[in-house]
């Protein structure tokens, strides 16, 4: 049972990643492991694999090994759990037996004297592949160098897409998604401008998020067109970490200075908060290094899964840290609301900040559950029907912060009459406590 659970939360893991398969180089050194998933890719009626694999080398040279239990496959996620049953109920020893999957070949197929194996595989059959290495002899440990390519032809079998079939119009996407967004740094810059009395330096801080997030979907977009044409990034994948990095930051800085009320509430953080931004940034900075390294080095890297639970530990630990400051100012809030006789400015201010936390928790818990449900669920045709959700969703919420918190030429935190304050005195004295 414990083997079956590894080998099936080593492949799953693999199927929830978002691995574009491009071309690929994976150095594997003294390995044993029993499974390595390396690529996922959705082929069409017209994919091809091309595997070269060299400098093979066994830490067990008995030429009497019984190689044809070392090898490559190909093997989509439902054939995967149909194959562990069969290793479980003794049907099979070797997962390179069944019949459920589709080799490529094994090292029963070098010969003598060579290190390298390479074949060029034509996949007819659309669906999700992963190609995955097996390894069934125990204690042996490999070494070799594997460079998989694997691509669509179109109709006329002339023209290569480096990218899934499910996600082959991500670049498109990208593009669309940057222009709405520079359209909105264009509007940002514009509602400065005519409100430009009543600007605080938080506002600015908005701009920078969403210039930088306009620049990271269009780095992102050249870097999924290079690689749908010719299989390489061509370094806009630097470009895109890059940006990704300074995105994260930025936007999590904003969401802990927006709920400490800084700026356009108070001109100074507090000392706890303080401490939130000296927790929530260096975080990200882990979080973005944790997440360069799953993709550079793909599910085959020993070290792969402890760096996707590091990312997984840091993401979730950040999402909570930059609920702390909105919790805080809805409590001064109440506080003041009771105490400085000004109840219609403080209901207002409360009213907000109760929105902005429940608009925060849905866009980083509910958000993430939908896309991991689309990833899961959603055909591999349509993987890329996740990646729209997200971005939307990050839209949204772009929208909903700038609009929530844009400046007021008359500000309505600051202009209440009697009648407005009289009501929203009776209006806390009515209300019931704010659970959170």
């Amino acid at each position: 049972m414990a083997t079956r659970f590894t080998l099936f939360s080593l492949f799953t893991s693999l199927l929830l990643s978002l691995s574009l398969a491009e071309i690929r180089f994976s150095d594997i050194r003294s390995d044993d492991r029993q499974i390595i998933p390396f690529d996922e890719f959705g082929f069409t009626h017209f994919g091809r694999l091309e595997l070269n694999v060299t400098n093979i080398r066994l830490s067990n040279p008995n030429p009497d090994l019984d190689r044809s239990k070392i090898g490559f496959f190909l093997c989509t996620r439902d054939s995967w759990l149909h194959v562990i049953n069969q290793l479980e109920d003794g049907e099979i020893t070797c997962a390179l037996q069944s019949d459920l999957i589709k080799p490529v070949f094994t090292f029963n197929d070098l010969k003598k004297d060579h290190d390298s194996l390479s074949k060029i595989v034509t996949q007819n059959d659309a669906d999700q592949y992963t190609l995955v290495f097996a390894n069934c002899l125990t204690s042996l440990k490999v070494s070799m160098d594997v460079k998989s390519v694997m691509y669509n032809l179109d109709r006329g079998g002339k023209v290569r897409d480096y990218l899934s079939a499910g996600k082959t119009i991500l670049p498109r996407v990208y593009y669309l998604l940057s222009l709405i967004y520079f359209g909105l740094v264009g509007v940002w810059i514009y509602v400065l401008y005519r409100k430009r009395l009543t600007v605080y330096r938080i506002h600015f801080f908005m701009l920078a998020v969403v210039i930088l997030k306009t620049v990271n979907l269009l780095c992102e977009a050249e870097d999924k067109s290079y690689i749908k044409r010719t299989g390489y990034a061509h370094g806009w994948d630097v470009l895109f970490y890059i940006f990704s990095f300074l995105k994260g930051i930025t936007l999590f800085t904003l969401i802990v200075l927006i709920g400490t009320g800084w700026s356009f509430l108070k001109p100074y953080l507090q000392d706890k908060e303080k401490k939130v931004l000296m927790i929530v940034i260096p975080l990200q900075v882990v979080a973005n290094i944790a997440q360069v390294v799953i993709d550079e080095t793909g599910p085959y890297g020993q070290d792969w899964i402890t760096w996707k639970q590091v990312f997984l530990l840091v993401d979730v630990v950040c999402c909570c840290a930059v609920l702390f400051p909105i919790v805080w100012s809805i409590k001064n809030l109440r506080e003041a609301a009771r105490t400085d006789g000004k109840a219609a400015v403080n209901l207002m201010k409360l009213t907000l900040f109760r929105q902005y936390y429940i608009v925060v928790i849905c866009y980083i818990y509910f958000t993430r559950v939908v896309v991991y449900a689309l990833e899961t669920i959603t055909s591999y045709k349509y993987l890329w029907t996740s990646v729209v959700a997200g971005e939307l969703a990050t839209l949204a919420f772009y929208v909903f912060t700038g609009y929530k918190f844009k400046p007021e030429a008359h500000n309505p935190y600051f202009v209440v009459d009697d009648e407005d304050e009289e009501a929203a005195a009776e209006a806390l004295k009515l209300e019931d406590e704010f659970e959170l």
